[in-house]
């Protein structure tokens, strides 16, 4: 079994990848099959949740990528301003993990909270989509495939 130890640099190239759904992304204890077939513990520090991109390197030094797995996923695209905040404000006033992106917000599919958005005159759907949601404002730092940037 392949060890998985530490984060590692972005820039060093990788000799597999990993792909997990956001739940599981969020372990830092995990036994996982890697793209290529192979079996591997994950170990890392508590607290840390892997985003798509990531490198993970092994106790032999190998670097392995993480990848976002496709999920199903509520997205709401809206062009109000108002509503759309509205929208994010309702959710995150139910702790709910958001993604927030210019063009639309995403949410782990749930149809109670679908069904609140559709009452607020959103329309709601329901796909196959990685999921990146903000890593909170108290985090150290967090990063979306399209930038990346630390709070210091």
């Amino acid at each position: 079994m392949i060890k998985i130890i530490a984060k590692a640099s972005h820039s060093q190239a990788c000799t597999d990848s990993l792909t997990l759904a956001f739940d599981l992304r969020q372990k830092a204890r995990l036994q996982a099959t890697l793209d290529s077939g192979a079996e591997a513990g994950l170990f890392l520090p508590r607290g840390d949740i892997l985003r798509h991109g990531d490198v993970l390197k092994t106790d032999t030094g190998e670097c392995i990528q993480v990848i976002a797995a496709q999920e199903q996923v509520s997205t709401v695209r809206c062009a109000d301003q108002h509503l759309f905040a509205r929208a994010c404000y309702h959710l995150g006033n139910r702790h709910v993990p958001l993604e927030i992106r210019d063009a639309y917000l995403r949410y782990q599919h749930d149809h109670v909270l679908d069904d609140m958005l559709l009452g607020l005159g959103l329309h709601v759907i329901h796909e196959q989509a990685p999921f990146e949601p903000e890593a909170g404002a108290y985090a150290h730092h967090h990063s979306h495939p399209e930038h990346t940037h630390g709070h210091e």
